[in-house]
């Protein structure tokens, strides 16, 4: 027993990849050519797409927003557990690194439900809000450049529905939001937002230690 959440050695967390996470072969294909590019510490880890699928069984969402699509494995762990009517707005600026993302979207069979929109996020959620979509999301993944993690938020929480769960990755920061002799942009930006979303009213919040830290926001009414 512990009251705390445990630490994972190598050892337990095999354990919990042997027996904690169903990963589909085709995830398991694209987090391994991930593995292999110089940028493959922004992807994902493989329990935490098992627990967003989850996550979208649970809900049945029908309109989801990604903020930071890289090579697709998020996308595609959501897109695999959407409803036939789900759709992902998948927002990212690298061509190259979203061109794989297509490519296993499409080998998956939900090329269809994933829309990706190359640009700057902040102006494409800024568009999305302008479109009159503000209100007509249910789910979002905040995971991309940390010094705009406030103004995305802030988007984000605009086009969510009331009831909308918003996930935000990397909260932790590799430790270093804990630690007060590290004061570098990213750092501060992820400190910023983690004790904006901890006193924000507008939501119901829980940090847990999944991964690099994953808080959910679930925007109420």
């Amino acid at each position: 027993m512990s009251v705390k959440s445990v630490g994972l050695s190598d050892e337990l967390h095999g354990y919990l990849l042997r027996f904690g996470v169903r990963e589909p072969e085709i995830l398991a294909r694209l987090r391994e050519e991930t593995g292999r590019l110089p940028q493959r510490d922004m992807q994902i880890a493989p329990e935490q797409g098992s627990f967003m699928a989850l996550l979208v069984e649970l809900l049945q969402p029908r309109r989801c927003l990604e903020v930071g699509t890289f090579t697709g494995y998020s996308s595609l762990a959501v897109a695999l557990a959407l409803p036939d009517d789900g759709r992902v707005v998948c927002c990212d600026v690298s061509e190259e690194w979203t061109d794989i993302a297509r490519r296993y979207w499409t080998e998956a069979g939900v090329q269809d439900l994933c829309e990706l929109r190359l640009a700057p996020a902040i102006h494409t959620l800024d568009d999305l809000l302008a479109q009159g979509q503000r209100a007509t999301f249910d789910f979002a993944f905040l995971d991309a450049d940390k010094e705009n993690y406030p103004g995305y938020y802030e988007q984000i929480l605009e086009l969510l529905r009331p009831g909308g769960l918003l996930l935000v990755d990397n909260v932790f920061w590799n430790g270093e939001v804990a630690r007060p002799d590290v004061d570098e942009p990213a750092v501060r930006a992820v400190r910023a937002l983690n004790q904006r979303i901890a006193a924000d009213e507008r939501v119901t919040v829980a940090m847990i230690p999944l991964a690099d830290g994953l808080t959910l926001a679930r925007k109420r009414g």
